[in-house]
């Protein structure tokens, strides 16, 4: 029997998302993200330029491998999706795809369930810190990171880790 999510009295009962819709609200995300990580990494820069002085920033790159400035842009990526879900439910990219993050109960999610889906969603990137110690290339570990991906999502690790569901939300009716 298929897993449904209720919603509070009074609201239509939920079904979960399947994968070809999370993936298109990933890719969605993922466009997004990366606007938002230039911007955040240019902010970074200045930042470092004003500090150090230009002419320091452009011999050698302060911020290359600097474990503060991947930790910033961590920070970033998990504010950004945190944000989202814990304020509305929704990404933009679940907007579009009509996806919505809830408690099981119907109810909005906490930031700390919000960190537990964003942990357990970036378990995907891990093969790309990990390929310089066993020595595979960044094309293989781009396929094993996809594969953990499409693993992750499959079994909805981050929904049963966080306690959460993915749902995806009624058509609008149309005025008429």
């Amino acid at each position: 029997m298929p897993e449904t999510h209720s919603e509070p009295a009074g609201y239509p009962t939920l079904s979960p998302a399947k994968l070809p819709r999370r993936l298109a609200a990933i890719v969605y995300d993922g466009l997004l993200l990366i606007g938002v990580l230039m911007v955040a990494s240019a902010l970074a820069w200045g930042l470092v330029a004003m500090l150090l002085g230009s002419a320091a920033v452009a011999l050698n790159n302060p911020l290359r491998g600097n474990p503060f400035f991947q930790t910033y842009l961590l920070l970033v990526c998990f504010f950004f999706y945190g944000g989202f879900w814990v304020w509305g439910g929704q990404t933009l990219g679940m907007r579009a795809w009509r996806l919505r993050i809830t408690r099981r109960d119907g109810r909005g999610i906490s930031w700390s369930q919000a960190l537990l889906r964003f942990l357990t969603a970036s378990l995907w990137l891990m093969p790309f810190y990990l390929h310089p110690l066993f020595h595979v290339s960044v094309v293989t570990s781009v396929w094993i990171g996809l594969a953990v991906l499409l693993f992750l999502l499959a079994l909805r690790a981050p929904d049963r880790v966080s306690e959460t569901a993915l749902v995806v939300l009624p058509r609008p009716r149309q005025a008429g």
